[in-house]
């Protein structure tokens, strides 16, 4: 038996991997995916974004995606048949290993939104049982071991920090963000450097960024981004079992006994454990809960209050575009645009909170950045001429060497609220099988009207910013389409056991030895990108571990001195 059974290895999991092991206990982590290390991380489009190298076929484990409609109906799509995939980085390190690294803490009127907003018709909103001020230790602490880049600068919405600035320097950037600065200064908005948790210095026994500009999507070959691989568990004697595909938690009234799974040939294992750790992806660990029901849990794991699954959420926001017109440029402008591999990063924070109407709304972040390095998107916008006409040969090749070598979008992404509901949860189906013969997951969505509103206010802030520097093709789209990518909710914790799977410390109400740690927990996700969270919350939660288990072995060891 060992001390810790942790299922996933992302951004929740890899923190109590990291603490747990280092501390001297035995930690063993199920991993459904494979494990990659920085070598096997190349910019393969096709590998990488057109044939989900990094996520499981839908063709073996799909999905069913039941999507709300304004008449109270469902339109029910099958994942396999339909392509749409909710799998984000099945894999050593999970989805970290592919994200963008964008970072900003939550702020504290994130964890008390029922008390600062109001009631919502039609949402459930409530306060976290955590503060702002308890998890600031813990973002912290992120921002060294795992590694951020930045600078702070003061502005409306800044959040409390006890250091004065990040620990590593910003990453380089465009010439072009000369530009975009100005341009907020003359329209009295408060430019903010983008934080990365990508090293922009050798450190940590990492390599600085190599500035590829293939974040988002892609692994890191150089170890800069600061994944859960490449920043804690190659850092941490523990027990990984890839290709482990965990089923069931088996569990008598008080306890989890056993984790059971299968191998990549469906040959089936199990361990046991004194505490067992959850982390396998908001959406897969409801559904591991709901399909591990038995004697004592009729309706799942862990769900005598009848709330796993429930509450789901996403962010909610969008993107917008704007193209820089190159023939208006100077050819130092040109020269600074067409600046390879160096990154934009620029945010803006201005409309966290804002009034319309008399009300106070919760507004969020717009990030810009340039738009996506693949090539293959880039290059099939070209393939038409103003008329809408095919083009090839020498008129072909004109277009895609000017769009490659005199033109640069820049895009935002909006980042707000998206408020939990009943219509938003994640249930299972008894009749639709994985390749295991495991019940596959049912993703049950809706996006609150309010997400919608509060996104198109934030979108036409950022495109005052677009017109201000000149572009032209500017377009943006705020919809209730869900971001697969960022996805939390469905164990949300809270004080009362009747309306919360978790209690503060992220423990099962209903069991004395099960956690979940990651995003799951989180009841409202604030309007940033989730990771920095996720991650400082596990550092919480895995001190928490480590002193109960630190406690356990003193007892032990005095009783063995007593006798």
């Amino acid at each position: 038996m060992v001390d810790v059974c942790i299922i996933g290895s992302g951004a929740g999991a890899s923190p109590i991997a990291y603490e747990l092991a280092n501390a001297g206990f035995s930690v063993v982590v199920l991993e459904k995916g494979k494990d990659y290390t920085e070598s096997d991380f190349n910019k393969d489009e096709l590998a990488v974004c057109r044939r989900d190298m990094f996520t499981p076929p839908l063709w073996e484990q799909k999905h069913i995606i039941n999507e709300y409609n304004e008449d109270g109906t469902f339109t029910r799509y099958d994942g396999a048949e339909s392509g749409w995939n909710f799998w984000n980085g099945s894999m050593v390190g999970g989805s970290s290993n592919l994200m963008s690294g964008y970072f900003h803490r939550m702020k504290p009127n994130d964890f008390r939104l029922k008390s600062v907003y109001g009631e919502i018709k039609g949402a459930n909103v409530v306060d976290w049982p955590l503060s702002y001020e308890e998890l600031e230790p813990y973002y912290t602490k992120v921002e060294q071991v795992v590694g951020v880049s930045g600078k702070v600068v003061e502005h409306k919405f800044q959040e409390p920090r006890s250091t004065a600035d990040f620990p590593y320097p910003p990453l380089q950037t465009n010439g072009a963000t000369k530009w975009y600065d100005k341009a907020c200064k003359a329209l009295g908005y408060d430019v903010m450097p983008t934080p990365r948790a990508i090293l922009s210095e050798d450190s940590l026994n990492r390599k600085g960024c190599f500035y590829s500009n293939f974040c988002g999507s892609y692994g890191c070959a150089s170890a800069a981004k600061g994944s859960g691989r490449a920043a804690l568990l190659q850092k941490c004697q523990v027990k990984i079992i890839t290709n482990a595909f965990v089923y069931r938690l088996e569990s008598d009234d008080k306890r989890v006994t056993r984790a059971y799974y299968y191998t990549k040939h469906g040959v089936r294992h199990s361990v046991k454990a004194k505490i067992f750790v959850l982390a396998a992806q908001a959406i897969e660990s409801s559904r591991l809960l709901l399909n591990s029901k038995n004697e004592y849990f009729p309706n799942g794991l862990a769900n005598s209050s009848g709330e796993v699954g429930k509450n789901l959420i996403f962010s909610a926001g969008g993107s917008g575009s704007g193209r820089f017109v190159f023939e208006k440029l100077s050819k130092e402008q040109q020269e600074e645009l067409m600046q390879p591999g160096v990154f934009f990063n620029r945010s803006l924070q201005d409309w966290y909170e804002f009034s319309e109407d008399g009300q106070k709304y919760k507004g969020g972040t717009i990030d810009f950045l340039f738009e996506h390095q693949n090539i293959i998107p880039r290059v099939m916008q070209e393939v038409y001429d103003s008329d809408g006409n095919l083009l090839w040969g020498e008129a072909l090749a004109k277009n895609i060497h000017k769009r490659m070598t005199t033109s640069r979008v820049l895009t935002f992404e909006v980042f707000n609220d998206w408020l939990p509901t009943d219509r938003c949860f994640v249930s299972v189906d008894e009749k639709v099988k994985d390749k295991y013969g495991v019940p596959v997951g049912v993703i049950n969505l809706y996006g609150h009207p309010q997400d919608l509103k509060v996104g198109e206010h934030l979108a036409k802030k950022a495109l005052k910013v677009l017109e201000e520097l000149g572009c032209e093709e500017i377009d943006y789209s705020i919809s209730a389409s869900p971001p697969p990518n960022l996805v939390a909710g469905g164990c949300r914790f809270g004080e009362d056991a009747k309306t919360s799977v978790l209690d503060k410390n992220c423990k099962a109400h209903d069991l004395e030895n099960l956690y979940v740690s990651d995003a799951s927990f989180m009841p409202t996700g604030g309007s940033v990108p989730y990771t920095w969270t996720i991650y400082a919350n596990s550092f919480r939660v895995a001190g928490i571990i480590k002193e109960r288990l630190q406690l356990k072995k003193n007892l032990h060891s005095f009783k063995n001195k007593m006798l």
